[in-house]
């Protein structure tokens, strides 16, 4: 993970994903950002993620994570906040799982010690991905990121999730240009999501991608560029 010249933008991917999630930002951000993907695959705790992450990145940054990539820039804003100079929060949440989203995960990590991983099925991407996407380029990227990271980085990332702090009481500390992002569709983290950290992040805005579920940069990519242009160059 290597940074150049003009303005440092670190990536943080969410559960199952890659650098591939954020190739269409990269590309279209290269003339004004030297971006690189943090590896969020290695470790089985958000504090461990933020740690490898924060130890890769040049000494002030700016921040764009998108799900589980969220929860591990709340950790950075914890363990180095003086470091980060924007921040970007797309499809996340501030808060603790649910009751029934733990057993949901916990079921999943269940199965896959007891058979193949089967990354993430056609049946599970109506969850991830806007109908329109389900069958095509966007759902078989999906797919195969899934596939690439693989099952034993699957249940570390779980691991992580579920054992992830509150998040909402650091919000009001947060005192860098922040925009919150969310497909109007997700219904993993759904735009109610989105208000709270919002409505807990002052003067952050909040921006909703029209037909969109919870992976704009894949489904929406050109929108998903722009509004991180005129995030990364605002005043």
């Amino acid at each position: 993970m290597t940074f150049a010249s003009p303005v440092p933008l670190l990536f943080l991917p969410g559960l199952l994903n890659d650098a591939v999630l954020w190739r269409a930002p990269i590309d279209a951000l290269a003339d004004v950002a030297a971006a690189a993907v943090a590896d969020l695959t290695l470790d089985d705790s958000i504090a461990a993620m933020g740690q490898r992450a924060l130890a890769a990145a040049p000494p002030r940054f700016a921040l764009v994570g998108l799900s589980m990539g969220g929860y591990v820039a709340f950790e950075i804003l914890r363990q180095a906040p003086e470091r980060v100079a924007r921040l970007a929060l797309l499809d996340t949440s501030a808060a603790p799982d649910p009751p029934e989203r733990v057993i949901a995960r916990r079921r999943g990590m269940a199965s896959l010690a007891v058979g193949r991983f089967a990354g993430v099925t056609t049946r599970l991407l109506p969850q991830l991905v806007h109908a329109s996407h389900v069958h095509g380029p966007v759902g078989e990227a999906v797919k195969a990121m899934a596939e690439r990271v693989g099952g034993a980085a699957f249940l570390r990332q779980q691991e992580a999730i579920l054992t992830r702090p509150d998040s909402r009481p650091l919000l009001p500390q947060i005192a860098v240009p922040t925009l919150v992002a969310v497909g109007a569709d997700d219904v993993l983290t759904p735009v109610a999501d989105a208000r709270e950290i919002q409505a807990g992040i002052p003067g952050s805005r909040l921006h909703v991608f029209p037909a969109c579920g919870h992976l704009p940069p894949l489904e929406r990519p050109a929108e998903t560029s722009a509004l991180l242009r005129d995030w990364l160059l605002a005043p």
